[in-house]
């Protein structure tokens, strides 16, 4: 599959930072507001974003057809989306990126700023003059990150979190489909004023989905993201269960949640077949190898044993544009594993 792995560079902050007059900061459009209406049973993404003029997002009303031209990512999610939906040029700077910039589908997008390796505080983030902050994660929005965003509508700037990273009640999807991450793809294009590019990276990611030959030996398998004393896996209704279903894989953490901490015994007592490994570069699937093995508990375990690993990036792992294509190289990866 094409891919482009896009360079990363430094951004220089203007000098003049924000400091007393943080209303002009933003000369942009119209923020959002908090929502007063009671959050809704369902996700709320519209079914026809043509036709509304703004989105509840997770508790807040986005007004849509605003086009922010000064735009800053937290998180790799938020910033590959906006790549891949050519809105490149009006990204201002990135911040808590998880890896390098990799998109699965071709498209013209310019080199990254930097804002930050990792969540950036309000004066720098304020100094790039945004009219938009768009958070993969909620808790991006805070007092010690980039601001609160209600904080952030009243000094006119605009914010909008991944729907799929809301945890509030009535919010998260549960559990998380494809359907679910089309629909925020095509959500973000009504947002952002891309809503042909939206609509085709949706069928780019369908038509790697429809591809895809789950694996069919009913596989057991552990996604590994992160911890040595109690391992953060992936549980059974974000995206890792998600990918995993849509493999052929079936997930021995059987905990209602997105992530969640369980105990090495229950993993040696599950003994999956295979360990999908989450890589990160504070974390990498070869540190996470090496510990495994190096454990007399886990080294027990059949899938480390027989050195049967599944590596993903980090960025793939949380709903985003990668999940298509992560999902085809999951199986890629498992056809290449011996078992037996």
């Amino acid at each position: 599959m094409p891919r482009r792995t896009l360079p990363l560079i430094p951004v220089v902050a203007t000098t003049a930072v924000c400091a007393l007059a943080l209303a002009a900061c933003s000369s942009a459009s119209p923020a959002e507001t908090p929502s007063t209406s009671e959050s809704p049973s369902t996700p709320s993404v519209p079914t026809s974003a043509s036709a509304a003029t703004s989105v509840d997002n997770c508790g807040f009303t986005v007004p849509l057809g605003t086009d922010p031209q000064r735009i800053v990512t937290v998180k790799s999610t938020a910033t590959e989306l906006l790549l891949e939906l050519g809105l490149g040029d009006r990204i201002v700077g990135s911040a808590f990126l998880d890896g390098p910039v990799d998109l699965p589908y071709p498209v013209d997008a310019p080199d990254v700023p930097v804002l930050s390796d990792f969540l950036p505080g309000q004066e720098a983030t304020l100094a790039l003059e945004p009219d938009m902050i768009f958070g993969g994660w909620e808790s991006n929005f805070s007092a010690e990150g980039v601001g609160e965003r209600d904080v952030l509508a009243e000094r006119g700037i605009a914010s909008y979190v991944a729907p799929s990273a809301c945890k509030e009640e009535g919010y998260q999807p549960d559990p998380l489909t494809f359907d679910d991450v089309f629909a925020e793809i095509e959500e973000a294009g009504a947002v952002f004023g891309a809503q042909d590019a939206a609509a085709q990276l949706v069928a780019d990611m369908q038509a790697d989905l429809d591809s895809v030959v789950p694996d069919s030996r009913g596989l057991t398998a552990l996604w590994y993201s992160s911890g040595d004393d109690e391992p953060y896996v992936g549980a059974a209704i974000g995206a890792p269960q998600m990918m995993m279903d849509a493999a052929g894989l079936t997930n021995v953490v059987d905990v209602h949640d997105t992530w969640t901490s369980v105990t090495w015994e229950s993993v040696v007592a599950a003994d999956p077949d295979v360990i999908v490994l989450v890589d990160a570069s504070w974390n990498t699937a070869d540190s996470k190898i090496a510990a495994l093995e190096a454990n007399t508990a886990t080294a027990s375990l059949s899938a480390v044993q027989n050195h049967r690993y599944v590596i993903v990036p980090f960025a793939a792992g949380e709903a985003g544009v990668r999940n298509a294509a992560a999902v085809l190289s999951i199986v890629d990866q498992l056809s290449q594993l011996q078992l037996g």
